[in-house]
C-alpha cells in the first residue's frame, strides 16, 4: 500500500521560496552587470508571493491549527500572522537597503539569496512543532546571518563583528542543543506537543528537565539578546553594515518570539513556576542594562542595540505574566500583549534603522549621533518620521509603543506583580532620556552637514508608511491587538 503523502498546503510558501531562492542563485550567475538589478526585483517579488500563499492558506484553514509532516510543522493562526509580518519585515528591508549596498558594490545575488534564506528559516522556526525541525529552522537563519554581517569583505570591523556572532552563536547553539538533548532523555520524545503530554502525566525525569530547560531558556535567551547573554548585540550592530544591522534588528526577533512560545507555553507549560523565575531574572535585568548603557553611547547603532535588550526584556514580561501560579494560566491576554509588542518592536526598528540607512550616502555612514544635528532643517519630513519612530519606542503617546507597552504592564499587574510593574515602568522613564535627546539633536540643534539627503522613491514612499504606521495604530490599536488576541486564543488549547 502506497503511504499517503505528508499534507503539503502548509509548507507552500516555504518551498515557494526556497525554489525562489535557488532560481534567484543560478540567475545571478548568469546575467550580465546590467540587468544584476532584476535579481533584486525577483527576490521581492518572491517575499510577495509568499505573502499572498500565507494568507490565501490563512484563509483555507479558517483559522484551526493544521498540522502536517508527522505532526513536526503546524500552521495557526499564530503562525500566519509572524509569518506575514516577517515577509513583510524582510521586503522593507530589502527596499531600504538597495541604495546604500549599491552603492558599496554589496547587492549581489549573494546578498539576496542569503535574505531568502534567512527568511525560510525564519518561517520554519516560526511553524516549528518538533525540536528537530525548531533548530534546523534557527541554524538556517543562524548561518545566513553571520555570513550577511561578514558580507563586506573589505572592512575588518564586519569581520570582527561577522566571527564575534558566530562564536557566541555557535556557543549558544550548543546550549540549546543539549537543553533539547535532556528534554528529550527526559521524556522520550521530541514533538513539541508530545513532550508536554509525558510532562503532564508525570512520567518524566524532573530533575533532568529543568536541568535541560535551563539551557533551552539560555539558548533562548541568546536569541532574543537578553541580558546576560547580550554582549554580541552592541557589538554587531556596530559593526555590521547599516543594511545588515536592520535585517538583524527586525524579522528576527519575531522567530525568536514565536521559538519561545512553542519551546515554553505548548511543551514545558508544567515547568512554569521554573521559568517564569527565570524570566523575571533575565526581563528585570535586561531592561537595567538596556536603558542604563544606552544613555552612554554616541553611536546611534550602538544606542538602539542596547534599547533592543531593554525592549526585549519588555517583551518577555509578557510572556511572563501569562503564567500566575504554578501551571495555571491567566486569560491569553498576556501572550497576545507580549506578541503585540513583538510586532510593534519590529515595526518601530524598521523605522529607526530606515532613517539611519536613508541619510547614509557613499563614504558616510551616519552612524553617530551628531550626524543628526539639524536634520529638521535639511529635512524636516525625516525629522519628523524619526520623531515618531522615537517617541513610540520611548512609550509616548499617542504612538503605537505607549499601547504596546501599556498592555504589557497591565497584563504584569493582572498577574500579581505590581512590583515588577513599577520596575518596568521606572525603568522606561530613564529610556525616554536616550530617545529623547535624539529629537533634541534634529530639532534645536545646528547641522553639521547641509548635503542633501537623497533617497529613492519607493524608499521614501515605504519609509513614510512607516513612519505613519506607528502614529496610526498609536490612534487605532484596536484591529492589530484583537489580531494577536485572536492568533493567540487559537493556540490557547494546545497550551493546556
Amino acid at each position: 500500500m502506497t503511504p499517503e503523502l505528508p499534507l503539503l498546503l502548509p509548507a507552500y510558501p516555504e518551498m515557494a521560496i526556497l525554489a525562489m531562492a535557488s532560481i534567484v542563485l543560478l540567475a545571478d550567475l548568469f546575467l550580465p552587470e546590467r540587468l544584476r538589478a532584476l535579481t533584486h526585483w525577483a527576490s521581492l517579488a518572491t517575499l510577495a508571493g509568499c505573502a499572498v500563499l500565507t494568507v490565501g492558506i490563512a484563509q483555507a484553514t479558517g483559522g484551526r491549527a493544521v498540522v502536517t509532516f508527522g505532526g513536526m510543522f503546524v500552521f495557526d493562526p499564530m503562525a500566519a500572522v509572524l509569518k506575514l509580518v516577517a515577509i513583510v519585515a524582510v521586503a522593507t528591508c530589502l527596499v531600504y537597503s538597495r541604495r546604500y549596498l549599491a552603492e558599496r558594490g554589496l547587492l549581489s545575488g549573494e546578498f539576496l539569496v542569503l535574505a531568502l534564506f534567512a527568511t525560510l528559516g525564519m518561517m520554519v522556526m516560526i511553524s516549528a512543532s518538533h525540536l528537530v525541525v525548531l533548530y534546523l529552522g534557527l541554524e538556517l537563519m543562524s548561518l545566513c546571518l553571520y555570513a550577511m554581517v561578514a558580507l563586506n569583505r573589505d572592512s575588518a570591523t564586519s569581520t570582527e563583528a561577522a566571527m564575534k556572532y558566530f562564536v557566541l552563536g555557535a556557543l549558544a547553539s550548543g546550549l540549546l542543543l543539549y537543553g533539547m538533548s535532556m528534554l528529550y532523555g527526559a521524556t522520550g520524545a521530541l514533538g513539541i506537543p508530545e513532550i508536554a503530554e509525558v510532562i503532564a502525566a508525570g512520567q518524566a525525569d524532573r530533575t533532568v528537565l529543568v536541568f535541560g530547560l535551563v539551557f533551552v531558556v539560555a539558548g533562548l535567551a541568546f536569541k532574543l539578546g537578553v541580558v546576560p547573554f547580550h554582549m554580541w548585540i552592541p557589538d554587531v550592530y556596530q559593526g555590521a553594515p547599516n543594511a545588515m544591522t536592520l535585517f538583524i534588528g527586525a524579522a528576527p526577533k519575531l522567530a525568536a518570539f514565536a521559538m519561545a512560545v512553542r519551546l515554553l507555553v505548548n511543551g514545558l507549560l508544567d515547568l512554569a513556576v521554573d521559568w517564569q523565575q527565570m524570566l523575571v531574572v533575565l526581563a528585570v535585568l535586561s531592561m537595567a542594562l538596556g536603558n542604563l548603557a544606552a544613555i552612554a553611547q554616541s553611536n546611534i547603532k550602538r544606542m538602539l542595540a542596547y534599547s533592543t535588550i531593554a525592549h526585549m526584556g519588555f517583551m518577555l514580561l509578557g510572556l511572563l505574566a501569562g503564567v500566575v501560579e504554578g501551571n495555571r494560566l491567566s486569560a491569553p491576554d498576556a501572550y497576545s500583549a507580549a506578541m503585540f509588542y513583538a510586532l510593534v518592536y519590529v515595526l518601530m526598528s524598521l523605522g529607526s534603522f530606515g532613517v539611519v540607512l536613508l541619510m547614509s550616502r557613499k563614504g558616510f555612514e551616519a552612524e553617530e549621533l551628531d550626524d543628526y544635528r539639524g536634520l529638521n532643517r535639511r529635512s524636516p519630513w525625516y525629522a519628523f518620521l524619526m520623531l515618531l519612530v522615537m517617541f513610540s519606542l520611548a512609550g509616548i503617546p499617542p504612538t503605537v509603543g505607549f499601547y504596546a507597552k501599556l498592555s504589557v504592564i497591565y497584563a504584569v499587574v493582572g498577574a500579581g506583580m505590581v512590583w515588577l510593574a513599577v520596575v518596568a515602568v521606572l525603568l522606561s522613564l530613564v529610556g525616554a532620556y536616550y530617545y529623547l535627546r535624539v529629537v533634541k539633536l534634529m530639532y534645536f540643534d545646528e547641522p553639521r552637514d547641509a548635503t542633501p539627503i537623497r533617497a529613492s522613491l519607493d524608499a521614501r514612499m515605504l519609509l513614510s508608511a512607516n513612519g505613519l504606521a506607528v502614529l496610526a495604530l498609536g490612534i487605532v490599536p484596536g484591529p492589530l491587538m484583537a489580531l494577536c488576541l485572536a492568533a493567540i486564543q487559537a493556540l490557547y488549547p494546545l497550551a493546556r
